[in-house]
């Protein structure tokens, strides 16, 4: 799925322009909007034109409607990368402890056990 590109899918174009199924297939339907038919892992769904699901969205709900549908959808996209780096900044914030930790503690392991030490 593209985003930003020039495709959309049927699930995108739901969502981001707040168009319902039954619309879609109307369209599809009246020659309104041209799809491809592509499957993922055994699974079907279409490929729309993003210009002609966006014309088609301004035309049924008006262009402060597409805007504002356009603008929610980013927000999630937004939040979702927000938690996204927050769970990986965790991640490497525990991971510089441990690297710390062992640095000013040599004879620990990363659990903070004493490991055996091999007679030199």
């Amino acid at each position: 799925m593209a985003v930003q590109g020039r495709d959309a899918e049927r699930q995108t174009a739901r969502q981001e322009f707040g168009l319902t199924q039954d619309e879609i297939y109307d369209a599809i339907e009246a020659g309104t909007l041209q799809y491809r038919r592509a499957h993922m892992h055994g699974n079907p769904w279409l490929r729309l034109l993003r210009r002609e699901v966006e014309a088609l969205a301004q035309s049924r709900h008006g262009d402060r409607y597409v805007r504002e549908q356009q603008d929610k959808a980013e927000l999630a996209r937004v939040n979702r990368e927000i938690r996204r780096l927050r769970s990986e900044l965790a991640e490497l914030e525990e991971r510089r402890s441990a690297l710390s930790s062992r640095l000013e503690h040599p004879g620990l392991d990363e659990h903070g056990q004493g490991g055996q030490v091999q007679p030199g």
